[in-house]
């Protein structure tokens, strides 16, 4: 087959990887038509920290990849459990009655080091099949529990819970829903809890947590309480700009939903596994969630796996309902997939043994000190972040918090410069974002900031000339 409009694509040679990812690959969360004249850059291997391209040059990957290789790449453990249960058990499933070893490991873990007073442990593949996952149960349970009308679910705008169908109507993120159905009916969307983007002229974090609780129950009584099931929430916000919430936010979003007898879903998909410098960041905000998502740092993202968990007071209906219907009819093929498994405890016990958790909490603090050292800058207009994850919001006007005309253009800029200095990071629209591998050392810091200053100046040198 020969390159579609070959005069209009990057020059590459021949049947090179680029060519052929051009002429064969759709990607995610990219422009298709415009990849055909932008290209791939192609990855061709991961060290600690740094990832390195086919061309030879070396990354600093500041984003883990997607927010998830806390143990940084080329864990060789990871590698020799991987290959240890290939030899042993590639695969097996779980459907009825069936079990094996890996599962039962992991769910005893992940049940026993959770907060919240977990019961069991339900295994998915992705972040995404967790949330479609967690949303059908609460259904299944309002259900069991004779409330076929409690079925409405709280979110948040710019909350990211998943881009399969159901788990796109969670996320409050428009670019995720442009073009796409939305299936979930009557979601309640909540005020992002971002106070310098959202709060009110003069109001203090305190008073604008208030305001956001006083807007939840509102919403509720709007609803009807005996119509709302659940509210799902990121404890911090990742792909929505890492958004960290004031103090006294969740202990007020709490009360409320303690009041109308409302279930909590911590989406910790991005937060878990020490990334706020706990182990969970339910731990870290005083959450008690009825149901928490756990992905990404699970494994690292060496191999796809994530998990839901349940506390008595959402399993017992389901377990009673699955007896009188018969059957939970619910699961994937490579639910508790054995490698998956066996690779995710091994990468708990790296992130346990090495104390990375700490590190997470140490190094990220020291990055955050960084980022802060930028505040001055003319295109830093807040700086922000917990643990190991941390953005700049970049304006070109500080007073009015404004960038350039198309939101998003100069997070985009400020992006590919920093590519160009060697520092893969994540804008989100306006806001650029850091959430490097656990196992980053204060010299790495060093080294980043460097570059994310260089990158920052030559952007300005540009859009404020």
């Amino acid at each position: 087959m020969q390159l579609e409009n070959p005069n209009s694509l990057p020059r590459h040679a021949p049947n090179s990887t680029e060519a052929r990812d051009i002429e064969y690959l759709l990607h995610p969360v990219t422009n298709a038509k415009a990849h055909r004249t932008t290209g791939p850059i192609i990855m061709e291997r991961g060290e600690g920290v740094r990832i390195t391209d086919t061309s030879g040059k070396t990354y600093i990957e500041a984003m883990a990849g997607l927010w998830s290789v806390g143990v940084g790449f080329s864990e060789k453990r990871l590698a020799d459990a991987a290959y240890a249960q290939m030899l042993k058990l590639p695969y097996s499933q779980i459907f009825s009655h069936r079990s094996h070893g890996p599962a039962v490991d992991l769910a005893e873990k992940l049940v026993t080091m959770a907060p919240g007073n977990m019961s069991k442990a339900f295994f998915t593949s992705s972040g995404s099949e967790a949330n479609d996952t967690a949303l059908k149960f609460l259904w299944y349970r309002s259900n069991a529990l004779g409330q076929p009308q409690k079925k409405k679910i709280i979110s948040r705008n710019r909350a990211y819970h998943g881009i399969t169908i159901a788990a796109t109507s969670l996320t409050g993120i428009a670019a995720n829903h442009n073009s796409f159905d939305l299936i979930v009916p009557d979601m309640i969307r909540l005020t992002c809890p971002h106070h310098y983007r959202e709060a009110q002229e003069g109001e203090s974090e305190d008073a604008f947590a208030t305001r956001l609780a006083e807007e939840l129950e509102g919403e509720i009584l709007k609803a009807g309480p005996e119509t709302v099931c659940a509210m799902i929430a990121e404890p911090v916000m990742g792909a929505g700009g890492v958004v960290v919430p004031p103090e006294t936010y969740w202990p007020k979003i709490q009360e409320v939903l303690r009041k109308y007898d409302i279930l909590l879903v911590a989406d910790e998909v991005i937060t878990g596994f020490g990334r706020t410098g706990q182990m969970f960041a339910c731990d870290t905000y005083g959450i008690t969630p009825d149901i928490i998502v756990l992905s990404k740092q699970i494994s690292s993202s060496y191999l796809p796996i994530s998990a839901i968990l349940m506390n008595d007071r959402v399993l017992d209906p389901i377990i009673e309902q699955s007896d009188r219907v018969g059957v939970l009819a619910h699961g994937y093929t490579a639910a508790a997939h054995p490698v998956c498994a066996a690779v995710a405890l091994e990468n708990i016990v790296i992130i346990e043994e090495r104390d990375l958790v700490a590190n997470a909490a140490e190094v990220g603090s020291y990055m955050i000190e960084g980022l802060r050292a930028l505040a001055d800058h003319p295109l830093v207009g807040e700086v922000r972040g917990i643990g190991m994850i941390a953005a700049l919001e970049l304006v070109t006007n500080k007073a009015a918090r404004t960038a350039l005309e198309k939101p998003g253009q100069l997070g985009a800029k400020v992006q590919a410069k920093l590519m160009e200095h060697g520092v893969i990071s994540r804008a989100v629209v306006d806001a650029q974002c850091f959430c490097p591998p656990m196992i980053m050392t204060r010299a790495d810091v060093d080294d980043m900031m460097v570059r994310v200053r260089r990158a920052l100046d030559d952007v300005a040198a540009d859009v404020l000339a």
